[in-house]
């Protein structure tokens, strides 16, 4: 079964190269499916062996430090900034990439192995709502943050368009995704085990 987890974490991550050219919206799926859709898998397909992070480090792979590392990397990389050093050097997306998937990983693999389940159903429900938030932000805006893409946005869409729908992917695969994972950890915790006649 983990093993399956691995295969469908590694199949589902889009490479940094196939994503730079897709616009805001494309660029914005494949962070997600990085994030919050390859993440959680390959946390599962690593749990318990010598690979997982939670099990290898314990005192620093924590919930909310995971949670805050996964806030500093999305919020830092979607700054009009350093989305910039992506469209001027392609090779930057691989990193970029690179980042998101381990924050990602991070932080799955934290909360699913908390001695403290509250605690990893803190840090994703947190995810979910920082992810939300950016998202809206994003999509709300009311000129384009991210005019510096030198590829046209796909579906005929305009700059602001694109950008808005980038949003709107954000706000849905990791806000939702985040929110399931801390909402089935809770259903965990609250699952009461029937008692044992004697």
């Amino acid at each position: 079964m983990k093993r399956a987890f691995l295969v469908a974490g590694l199949a589902l991550l889009p490479p940094g190269w196939a994503i730079a050219p897709m616009g805001m919206t494309g660029h914005m799926t494949g962070h997600m499916m990085a994030v919050a859709v390859s993440a959680p898998l390959l946390a599962f397909g690593l749990a318990g062996g010598p690979l997982d992070p939670a099990r290898r480090w314990p005192r620093a792979v924590t919930p909310m430090a995971m949670m805050l590392f996964e806030l500093l990397a999305v919020w830092s990389w979607h700054l009009p900034a350093l989305r910039r050093l992506t469209v001027d050097f392609p090779a930057i997306v691989t990193a970029e990439h690179a980042i998101f998937l381990a924050a990602g990983v991070l932080l799955w693999s934290a909360a699913i192995h908390a001695p403290n389940r509250a605690a990893g159903i803190g840090a994703l429900l947190l995810t979910s709502m920082h992810m939300t938030l950016l998202g809206v932000l994003i999509g709300l805006a009311p000129r384009p943050l991210y005019a510096m893409h030198h590829h046209a946005p796909p579906f005929g869409l305009d700059t602001l368009a694109d950008q808005q729908l980038g949003g709107v992917v954000m706000l849905v695969i990791g806000g939702v995704s985040y929110l399931l994972g801390g909402l089935a950890l809770l259903a965990g915790l609250l699952k009461v085990r029937p008692e044992t006649s004697t």
